[in-house]
């Protein structure tokens, strides 16, 4: 009797101890869950942004523009970059070179071809985090012509409150592409075919309502 009253005591006791851990592998899972962080969304502030480009010309120069209207969204996730996201959307139209028949012809078939193609666009696909930004990779489209572009945007590593109650982030980025592999071949030679592009935005998180 002793024997089994003391087997009886040893599986109480265990029985116990597993409870206890198992409580405590409960509240370990619970307290992770709660701390872990969702991730973050931005949109880019077209009012303290920019999307800037050069391109040669005769050979001598280079000729400076910009795109007056963009949107785009970012998805940052601090845990795991490699599930952050990237878009922007621009269009064609507001092309600007502070040249009004330069810009006409611009947007015209011979160019951007802007009726058939009003936009042009950024998906990313794959983001890497690199001391103080990513190396994003992903598709541009431009005159109906996908083509993989890989860059390093540049910051995003401080986040301020501006105005109160909204976060903000900022990046840059320069990269060069070839207007001919989107099928942009017109005056080839007197005009360049390698374009330079600076973008710098500003993106906000959206106020929750």
């Amino acid at each position: 009797m002793n024997w089994i009253s003391g087997r009886i005591a040893a599986c109480r006791t265990a029985l116990a101890r597993a409870a206890r851990l198992g409580a405590l592998l409960t509240l370990s899972l619970l307290v992770t869950a709660s701390t872990a962080r969702a991730a973050d969304h931005y949109e880019v502030d077209p009012v303290h942004s920019s999307v800037t480009f050069r391109i040669g010309h005769a050979h001598i120069s280079l000729i400076h523009g910009r795109f007056n209207d963009y949107s785009g969204k970012f998805v940052l996730d601090k845990d795991d970059p490699s599930k952050s996201t990237f878009s922007m959307t621009i269009k064609i139209d507001t092309v600007d070179t502070n040249n009004k028949a330069r810009d006409t012809h611009l947007q015209a078939a011979d160019f951007f071809d802007v009726k058939q193609f009003p936009t042009m666009t950024f998906e990313s696909t794959s983001v890497k985090a690199v001391p103080r930004g990513y190396v994003v990779s992903g598709d541009l489209t431009m005159h109906g012509v996908k083509q993989p572009l890989t860059f390093t945007l540049h910051g995003g590593d401080k986040v301020v409150e501006f105005p109160k109650g909204t976060n903000r982030v900022g990046f840059e980025t320069e990269f060069s592409l070839k207007r001919s592999d989107f099928g942009m071949k017109t005056g080839l030679g007197d005009i360049g075919d390698q374009v330079f592009i600076s973008i710098g935005v500003e993106a906000a998180a959206p106020q929750k309502k």
